[in-house]
């Protein structure tokens, strides 16, 4: 029997609330907005399954056999790949199982081809930002489809891919955009945590002390603003690498205390509104992707405030096909916004709160 993405995906794993749109004032309170989960369902309005729905769609239709997209400068690229398979399982869908199941596997054949022996995720003359992006999201990706699988071919694949994320860690306590101990930033930096959270929830040792490490080069990234400067060296704060910063934090399983509060208030200046032309923003998508997260996870205000904001933007900016145009390319700015409006579905194991 064939179903649809919202007949798949189970709304009995979300808690049921009454209308946040009419206990709340947009953008306003006047008591505390409930929990992330207890508003799950009223957020995801009839219009954003509609948007989530063509936008699935537009990612399945441009997706090749092999794996890839074949459109676009990235579109062989590892982490993009993944990312659209991530999108795929924020459907509700697993490797084989459910609606977009055969894009998921698709996904995952094309990362582990390229999945070399030393552990190493990179796809040969693929237009990359730096190899460690592509193998940080890859890295993501293969853990939660492990996660769902128990395959011994992927457990054998994302244990390499850890223990090359573990000796690349460099001095600083971060990672950088070639798999060599040199320099770090934040960017790449939050990918590989993010990549070593995911592994070590599906049963993959990740050492305690890569986290410590990295928990300070971070810190140390924070400026007095609340936002996160790209390197130890210095620079003025930027929305995107700040929502990194934040997300880095909380993945290495700070949710309390000093940074993390200057952090999201550093963020809540960068409420989105509807007006917004997303592929016009530097590293939009990216950024937009990191703060829902970090506004998923402090719950509260700060994720009653966000999501409706970010959800409308999204929808009014919905190309008629279904998709999402970033400058990097429309697979990746699809896939983003896929995960960035389906994450109220929780069902994607990194995102869960």
């Amino acid at each position: 029997m064939n179903f649809t993405r919202r007949q798949f995906l189970s709304r009995t794993s979300i808690a049921s609330a009454a209308s946040v749109a009419a206990m709340y004032p947009r953008l306003g309170f006047a008591a505390d907005p409930p929990d992330p989960e207890e508003s799950a369902v009223d957020l995801m309005t009839p219009a954003t399954d509609r948007a989530i729905e063509e936008g699935l769609e537009s990612l399945a239709v441009r997706q090749r056999e092999n794996g890839d997209f074949g459109s676009g400068v990235y579109s062989r690229n590892a982490a993009v790949v993944s990312l659209a398979g991530l999108a795929f399982m924020g459907s509700g869908s697993s490797p084989g199982r459910g609606p977009y199941g055969k894009q998921v596997n698709r996904c995952l054949k094309h990362v582990l081809k390229y999945s070399g022996q030393g552990g190493m995720i990179a796809v040969p003359n693929a237009v990359s930002h730096g190899p460690m992006y592509g193998h940080g999201f890859a890295t993501l990706f293969l853990a939660q489809a492990y996660g769902m699988t128990k395959s011994p071919t992927l457990r054998r694949k994302l244990k390499a891919a850890v223990r090359l994320i573990v000796r690349t860690q460099n001095k600083e306590g971060g990672w950088r955009y070639q798999s060599q101990p040199a320099d770090a930033d934040v960017s790449v930096t939050v990918c590989q945590i993010m990549a070593l959270r995911a592994a070590r929830n599906a049963g993959i040792h990740a050492p305690k002390e890569t986290r410590d490490r990295c928990v300070e080069y971070v810190k140390k990234c924070q400026n007095e603003d609340g936002g996160f400067r790209y390197m130890l060296q210095g620079s003025d704060s930027l929305f995107p690498r700040s929502a990194a910063g934040v997300v880095a934090l909380q993945s290495s399983g700070i949710y309390k205390g000093t940074e993390i509060e200057k952090g999201l208030a550093y963020l809540m200046r960068f409420v989105p509104t509807p007006e917004e032309e997303p592929m016009q923003g530097h590293h939009y998508f990216y950024g937009h992707y990191y703060a829902v997260q970090a506004m998923w996870h402090a719950g509260g205000e700060y994720w009653a405030k966000w999501y409706p904001a970010i959800r409308d933007t999204l929808l009014a900016n919905q190309l008629p096909d279904g998709s999402w145009m970033d400058l990097i390319g429309r697979e990746y700015g699809t896939a983003m916004a896929l995960i960035i409006l389906q994450l109220p579905n929780n069902c994607i194991p990194i995102f869960q709160r």
